[in-house]
């Protein structure tokens, strides 16, 4: 696995190690501070930017402590292992592309790379092995790529296209072919912190099967949901706001 040091890394574990023994979990340090911040003013202005950090600051802390509940009941419906990954299974790297990841791939020589909340993945990484690297997306793609694709499926009225994505891996952002794709149930008591909650209870056994299939020689790339292709990006704290008062979207 090549994965952030998560919830969703743990629960992924626990389900696909059932089934299917998992050699290695590398897990990279997520980008923070001022250098996220700088390539995402490169990418989006300093405006955007600094109300996406507003929004990370003061609603998705609020959102969290109200949403305690709605997350304990979807823990619950989708049963998540949490049980801790075994200490002597994880490596850690300070990004996925540093040489030292791609030396340990070559050494294990694996059949299957499940991805998990990574950077970008460079092309030198993925032609380390003959692996599939294979990524669940929260979101349906290409319509919703980048991050939070539930939410911002709901803010656009487009419940069909609210969902995940398991998808082989290249060197665009969510574009590899598409592998399973699902729609979530959400209910009016869902939100922005939830969603993706949803999307991971629908998506790990969705993993597992994208998994047999690839050890079987098996996969097949489907056609997705929709051939709208966009790339979205965290709300800005304004954006949020609108959206709840105008479209009544969590």
């Amino acid at each position: 696995m090549l994965c952030s040091d998560c919830f969703s890394t743990v629960a992924l574990y626990n389900y696909i190690s059932y089934h299917y023994t998992i050699e290695r979990v590398i897990t990279e340090e997520p980008m923070r501070g001022m250098s996220l911040a700088k390539r995402r003013i490169t990418k989006l202005g300093y405006i955007q930017v600094a109300g996406q950090v507003l929004f990370s600051v003061f609603i998705v802390p609020i959102l969290r402590i109200f949403s305690k509940k709605r997350v304990q009941e979807i823990k619950a419906i989708y049963h998540f292992n949490e049980l801790p990954i075994p200490v002597e299974k994880k490596t850690h790297f300070p990004s996925v592309n540093d040489e030292g990841c791609i030396s340990l791939l070559q050494e294990l020589n694996p059949d299957v790379v499940i991805v998990n909340g990574t950077r970008i993945i460079s092309k030198k990484v993925l032609e380390s092995t003959k692996a599939a690297f294979i990524n669940m997306h929260t979101g349906i793609t290409p319509k919703y790529r980048g991050v939070h694709g539930g939410y911002w499926a709901m803010v656009n009225n487009d419940a069909q296209n609210c969902g995940v994505t398991i998808h082989l891996v290249d060197k665009g952002i969510d574009t590899g072919g598409i592998i399973y794709q699902s729609k979530i149930p959400v209910s009016r008591n869902d939100n922005y912190f939830t969603y993706p909650y949803i999307q991971f209870g629908e998506g790990i056994p969705l993993m597992q099967k994208a998994v047999e299939d690839a050890l079987n020689n098996k996969v097949k790339t489907i056609q997705s949901l929709t051939d709208e292709s966009s790339l979205w990006y965290h709300p800005t704290i304004w954006q949020y706001v609108y959206f709840r008062i105008f479209k009544g979207k969590k």
